[in-house]
């Protein structure tokens, strides 16, 4: 979801500008998400933030201010009928040139992603250029825009642990949970005792992690990671899942089975003395409501959209604590020639 940055940085080492679209704020109906980013060269573009009318002018912005030069410009967009896109919604985007001379920054800094770590982007109203700083410990908002009076600031978070998933089984279901996933943006640790098991290539942000102690895993994850428990084996199963228990600290927690294995693990569970009310932060069965194929594709594409529908809300959550902007003085887009 990030390809941007490295691909930047192999733009300016070519010796070539480019500049950096961003959609960073959104109210009511649009085609992407704050956080959203295009790069735009002189011969090709890469990354979409939303396709249409809108992304044609921002391109068309974004090449003028390759010609021409110039500061980060903040630019409001109604997606109404006189642009051709009938989203309704209003989008505010940032577009900012980056030059060749800051090539060696911008490979530290897709080093530095590729690493695992995260990158914290802030600019601000009259700044030439935004500040970027790996970060060690992400958390909170990804993009948040905020206005005071006629100043606005905009941070952002990429990459690190925003989206950490441990996926336990490298089954068919497993496996095809990771591929669905991975390119959703999370960061996967994947986990089973058979370390002949994983495919020979994994998928950019996945690690596998071969162990006869999966809880040690349980126990090892970061505060708001999302498990999936999906092994081989029933009894394998309930431990990992009591291990989840033990913690309070998760997004979410799915265990994939029928109404009758969650009904005999209830009763395990409350006879261990877990308190019944914890049992509502088990998800079991797993995937979204009306999907009832159990091909293994059909199951990862269901619990994908499921951890997606969990994400979302809570980032619309931390949205409706900082809701942005109503009506600040931007400047609006320019129709290119």
């Amino acid at each position: 979801m990030n390809s941007w940055l490295p691909a930047l940085a192999d733009t300016l080492a070519g010796g070539q500008a480019a500049v950096l679209v961003t959609v960073v704020h959104t109210v009511g109906s649009t085609p992407r998400e704050a956080g959203a980013t295009m790069l735009v060269g002189a011969a090709a573009s890469l990354g979409s933030i939303g396709g249409g009318q809108l992304e044609w002018l921002a391109g068309g912005a974004a090449r003028a201010l390759l010609e021409v030069g110039g500061p980060p410009r903040l630019l409001r967009v109604a997606l109404g009928p006189s642009l051709g896109q009938c989203c309704g919604g209003i989008v505010w985007l940032v577009i900012e040139r980056i030059d060749p001379p800051e090539a060696a920054a911008w490979q530290a800094r897709a080093a530095t992603l590729a690493a695992g770590q995260a990158l914290q982007r802030r600019i601000a109203e009259g700044d030439p250029a935004s500040v970027w700083q790996a970060i060690a410990h992400p958390g909170g908002n990804e993009a948040l825009l905020q206005v005071r009076g006629a100043r606005w600031t905009f941070t952002q978070q990429i990459g690190g642990d925003a989206f950490p998933v441990l996926i336990f089984g490298a089954g068919h279901v497993g496996s095809a949970t990771v591929r669905a996933l991975a390119p959703l943006g999370a960061r996967i640790t994947w986990v089973d005792g058979r370390d002949d098991i994983f495919p020979a290539s994994l998928p950019p942000g996945v690690e596998a992690v071969a162990t006869d102690t999966p809880t040690s895993e349980v126990r090892a994850a970061p505060p708001g990671s999302y498990f999936l428990v999906m092994t081989h084996s029933h009894t394998l199963d309930f431990s990992i899942c009591e291990a989840i228990f033990e913690r309070h600290d998760f997004a979410w927690f799915g265990l994939i089975g029928s109404a009758s294995k969650r009904a005999s693990f209830n009763r395990q569970f409350t006879a261990r003395g877990l308190p019944p009310l914890r049992l509502a932060d088990l998800t079991c069965p797993i995937g979204i409501a009306g999907i009832r194929s159990k091909h293994p594709a059909a199951i990862a594409a269901s619990v994908a959209a499921q951890l997606l529908q969990i994400r979302e809300a809570r980032a619309a959550i931390r949205h409706a604590a900082h809701p942005g902007p109503d009506a600040p003085p931007l400047s609006s887009m320019p129709r290119p020639q």
